[in-house]
């Protein structure tokens, strides 16, 4: 029994026999069932089989993921249940045909991010609550000394959460979009390997195209386009190159077609786009008036930019005008407002939350927001969940550093935490800037509370009906 009849064998088995197949056919990597009682099957043992990819339910059927050598297999299973051979079969059948516009393009990006981000929570959460501890019983309490064992323990493991994010992503974002899932963890790893990074501020260039070198670590954005495109190159290879040599070749030549993609276009992109949003912000930002809206602008959009490292750019600016003036009344007013405007998010969604799991969630988040000054679990597990709370976190910060704009609010110190502390940045000025900058965040705060409770989700919800 060769390789491809040793597999119809065993998945014909797993399915419930042959009695219980209705019709099967084929696409050009699944074999697809009609089943008589799906019941009887168990995933997890058809994903044992040696061969089978994966399984999928879609459009009524039951998709087993060969590969490439789908053919051979189903000829054998035809052969061995002694069903009529049909012809393959578009797979592109499987997905309604939409007619695209920016509505559905958004749609689908934000879908994307969601299922590639979401299953990450449980990483960020464990490790925000170890920064949380150095946050809380380190800085803030005196508690753990800084520089013993258990602070440094507690620093390095919160970090590794986030610091490692594209090798993570690089995993989920494959699963996601149907590419190899740990070549685009590899991939992630060539991302933010130390010597890329030792190599930020020379000339670089791979197989002779030059690129430019840049710390990716904690990144988002990066990755999941380069595992986008990673899918149609994997998609192509496998289509050229022969089965007994595509588990050597398609790995590799995966690897030397994407490295060029993702150092000299992927990876900067992010980059790009921040450069070009920040240039254009501080340009209007220097036009009397406008600046004002431009520092709500920054208010409102500061997470957003964070998400997809793009904030970056912004944070350069900052330590420029700290530099200069010892003193920032552009970013920093808006990137405060805009870290406390993520617990406003988190305040209105537990209130209007009612399924008791989600609502334990959120206040988890919320408490890893507020007092650890960790936004990442609220803005995936959240924000980017269930989309809508993002009306409310732009609002808050827009409120927020609109105040602050008007009042003339300047932060005084850098700190680096995205916790109610980060409202001690304002401390240290003239008479009065403290208070409105603690106003402001107040504002902020009940703003994103107050819009996400009303704004932040469909009456559909099953999240949010008793």
């Amino acid at each position: 029994m060769d390789k491809n009849q040793q597999i119809a064998t065993e998945v014909l088995q797993a399915v419930g026999g042959k009695e219980n197949v209705t019709f099967v056919t084929h696409c050009i990597t699944r074999l697809r069932f009609n089943l008589k009682d799906e019941s009887v099957i168990d995933d997890e043992k058809i994903k044992g089989i040696k061969g089978v990819i994966g399984v999928t339910r879609s459009s009524g059927q039951y998709h087993v993921i060969i590969g490439q050598n789908v053919t051979k297999v189903y000829e054998h299973l035809c052969k061995i249940g002694g069903f009529a051979q049909e012809s393959s079969i578009n797979e592109d059948l499987d997905t309604e045909k939409k007619k695209w516009t920016p509505k559905s393009v958004g749609k689908a990006i934000m879908d994307t991010l969601s299922g590639s981000i979401t299953p990450l929570i449980p990483i960020m959460m464990g490790a925000a609550m170890f920064k949380m501890i150095v946050a809380v019983f380190g800085d803030m309490l005196g508690w753990i000394e800084a520089g013993s064992n258990i602070y440094t323990l507690c620093t390095f493991v919160g970090d590794a959460g986030f610091y490692f994010m594209p090798i993570f992503l690089g995993y989920t974002a494959g699963k996601k979009m149907g590419a190899s899932p740990f070549i685009g963890m590899l991939l992630g790893a060539i991302l933010i390997h130390p010597t890329f990074i030792s190599l930020v501020g020379s000339n670089f260039d791979v197989f002779g195209i030059p690129v430019t070198p840049s710390n990716y670590t904690s990144t988002v954005l990066p990755i999941i386009l380069t595992v986008f495109i990673l899918k149609w190159v994997e998609k192509g290879l496998k289509k050229i190159i022969p089965d007994i040599l595509s588990t050597v070749f398609v790995p590799f030549l995966s690897l030397v077609i994407m490295l060029p993609i993702m150092f000299g276009v992927c990876a900067p992109i992010g980059g790009w786009i921040g450069n070009a949003l920040c240039s254009g912000l501080l340009a209007l930002g220097n036009i009397p008036v406008i600046g004002i809206l431009v520092i709500a602008l920054i208010g409102g959009l500061w997470e957003f930019l964070v998400m997809t490292g793009m904030h970056q750019v912004f944070i350069a600016n900052m330590l420029i005008l700290f530099a200069e003036n010892g003193f920032d009344a552009v970013v920093s007013p808006g990137a405060t407002m805009a870290s406390v405007a993520v617990s406003g998010m988190l305040i209105g969604a537990f209130l209007k939350i009612k399924d008791k799991d989600e609502k334990a969630l959120t206040l988890s988040y919320l408490i890893s927001a507020f007092i650890g000054g960790i936004t990442e679990p609220g803005l995936y597990g959240t924000g980017l969940k269930f989309k809508r709370p993002f009306i409310g976190l732009f609002a808050g910060g827009f409120a927020g550093a609109l105040y602050c704009a008007i009042m003339g609010v300047a932060s005084y110190a850098m700190v680096p935490v995205a916790s109610f502390v980060a409202l001690s940045g304002f401390a240290g000025g003239p008479a009065g800037n403290f208070t409105q900058g603690v106003i402001g965040g107040v504002i902020a705060i009940i703003v994103a509370a107050v819009v996400t409770y009303f704004f932040g989700f469909s009456k559909d919800e099953e999240v949010i009906k008793k």
